[in-house]
């Protein structure tokens, strides 16, 4: 084998290494922004949403359970004014406006409730 090979093969165990570091101190229920995490993954379509749900089970954070009922609730939201003949044309829209605001207000650490059902969601979801 080559100098240049064992070199690159060297680099690329590294990486690795460090990489498996970056997803255990990434996914440790101890570390403090797991619940930033997943909040952010939640909002990351249905399949995101349920891996947030399952990440969230096994560590509770109130920040992430908060994300995790907002998203649900934005879903069923777009899934019920969807099947409104008039407004399911605008719904998709509306759905992606407020994932997108509460994305954001979940990359900056905010806890705010999207307009108008928000607090509802909360209360509705609260198993979650």
């Amino acid at each position: 084998m080559s100098e240049e090979n064992k070199d690159f093969g060297d680099k690329a165990e590294d990486a690795a290494k460090d990489f498996k570091e970056d997803v255990k101190k990434t996914f440790d229920p101890q570390n403090p922004d797991n619940g930033k995490t997943v909040a952010i993954i939640a909002h990351i379509t249905v399949i995101g949403w349920i891996v947030a749900l399952i990440m969230n089970s096994q560590n509770k954070s109130e920040f992430g359970s908060y994300y995790i009922r907002q998203t649900l609730g934005i879903w069923i939201l777009g899934f019920i004014l969807g099947i409104i003949p008039v407004v399911g044309c605008f719904a998709f829209i509306i759905c992606v406006v407020l994932i997108i605001i509460s994305l954001v207000n979940a990359a900056n650490d905010k806890m705010v409730p999207i307009v108008g059902l928000g607090e509802y969601f909360q209360d509705w979801f609260k198993s979650l």
